[in-house]
């Protein structure tokens, strides 16, 4: 099985990037362009809160951590758990400093509600495919929990699932080692992207944001 080294890993979290546009996370994990908007900021102070600096906590049967950081040589990442439920179990794996064997379940915090796309479920799924192998355990399922709703949400991680992450990373490794930030199409989602201006989608077909942006800072015309 390849592996990449860790100075190739891309962020999980751009899983959800690309998965809702492949412009947008260009921008952002290429060209290093960034905006935010209420929907960003409101995204952060969720995931402040469910961090909460590494905390963790035992109820029984029940291990709570926070903010855990995971990675995957297999498929190239490295991102941070906002929560990660450790069920006692037989099927499951032995912790440091905890007596028994634990199944780590991850759950993760997103503002607003379910979504169409499976954009928060393939970003989810990549999360218990770290945990999976960092911890050589089966991770069958996880949690999305929107601030909305206030309600959690099942995602099972099917074999499909797991391919849509592993073929949706090996595209971004693609794009990232090519430096490629791929053109779109202007869409209705555009005008709820935090880098709509950034972006510039009705000129995608002549320059890269980065080219314009640079060139209007110094007078040139577009």
């Amino acid at each position: 099985m390849n592996t990449y080294a860790e100075d190739d890993y891309l962020q999980l979290s751009g899983i959800q990037h690309f998965c809702f546009c492949r412009r947008q996370w260009a921008l952002i994990h290429i060209e290093q362009q960034w905006a935010d908007n209420l929907r960003t900021v409101e995204g952060e102070i969720l995931h402040e809160h469910a961090h909460n600096d590494r905390f963790s906590e035992k109820r029984g049967d029940l291990l709570v951590v926070r903010g855990l950081a995971i990675h995957s040589a297999a498929l190239g990442v490295s991102g941070v758990c906002d929560v990660v439920e450790f069920h006692a179990s037989p099927e499951g794996v032995p912790l440091f400093h905890h007596r028994g064997t634990w199944l780590p379940t991850p759950v993760e915090y997103k503002r607003g509600s379910t979504k169409q796309t499976d954009a928060d479920r393939l970003q989810l799924c990549g999360q218990g495919m770290c945990l999976e192998e960092m911890l050589a355990c089966d991770v069958p399922k996880g949690y999305l929990f929107y601030g909305e709703t206030r309600r959690r949400e099942e995602v099972l991680f099917t074999e499909a699932l797991r391919n849509q992450v592993r073929e949706m990373l090996l595209e971004m490794h693609s794009y990232y080692n090519r430096r490629y930030t791929p053109k779109v199409k202007p869409s209705k989602s555009c005008n709820a992207c935090s880098l709509k201006e950034l972006c510039l989608p009705k000129l995608c077909g002549r320059r890269s944001a980065k080219t314009y942006i640079e060139s209007n800072l110094q007078g040139e015309e577009p």
